[in-house]
């Protein structure tokens, strides 16, 4: 995924606590239970299908197959989160790009659901924000009033997401180190011996 600090445009009309709100007031049949084989009511792949016409963008027939025929209920009713957050007006005057809102309901939909139950991203305030920063985030935008940089920052503090991101980082430079150090006292125990030999 692309560096939040970069790039990040102020979106038009795009005020985080409108976009919060929204979610909150999400409407029931967007929660509803996600037609997998013969279970649940939602369509989710005829949702983001309108939605995205509503955006002034068509998805190819394969990426709503493969949305259609994906079995995880939990992803499927984070893209409807999603559809339901897209519908507003200030996204559809916005234009996003096609190739993010098909990372945005493809790979950014996956990690959220993982790391959250859909029902969280509109009960609880937190996750409501982390949803519409990710959604911006990723679209390429950053709430109206903020800065790039105010923008990412607030993502990397609210996003368990990104903490984990960050956390993982971490763990990673910390083995790189360990393993610098173990190398240079072999190197060093080395020396030592090879000199003592020579003694």
């Amino acid at each position: 995924m692309t560096t939040r600090k970069t790039a990040l445009l102020t979106m038009p009309h795009a005020a985080l606590e409108v976009l919060t709100r929204r979610l909150a007031d999400t409407p029931p049949d967007f929660a509803a239970p996600p037609r997998i084989g013969v279970e649940g009511t939602l369509y989710v792949a005829a949702l983001v299908n309108d939605v995205a016409g509503g955006l002034g963008t068509r998805l190819s027939v394969d990426a709503l197959q493969r949305l259609a025929a994906d079995g995880n209920a939990e992803y499927l009713a984070v893209v409807a989160l999603l559809a339901w957050l897209l519908a507003d007006d200030c996204f559809a005057a916005a234009q996003p790009e096609q190739a993010r809102l098909l990372t945005l309901i493809g790979p950014t939909a996956l990690e959220l659901a993982a790391a959250t139950r859909a029902r969280q991203f509109a009960a609880d305030p937190e996750r409501r924000e982390e949803l519409v920063r990710m959604t911006l985030a990723t679209l390429g935008w950053r709430p109206a009033g903020e800065t790039a940089e105010q923008a990412a920052d607030r993502l990397a503090a609210i996003s368990g997401i990104e903490r984990r991101r960050l956390l993982e980082a971490s763990r990673a430079a910390e083995q790189r180190a360990r393993a610098i150090r173990e190398a240079l006292a072999r190197q060093a125990a080395e020396e030592a011996a090879d000199k003592w030999s020579r003694e």
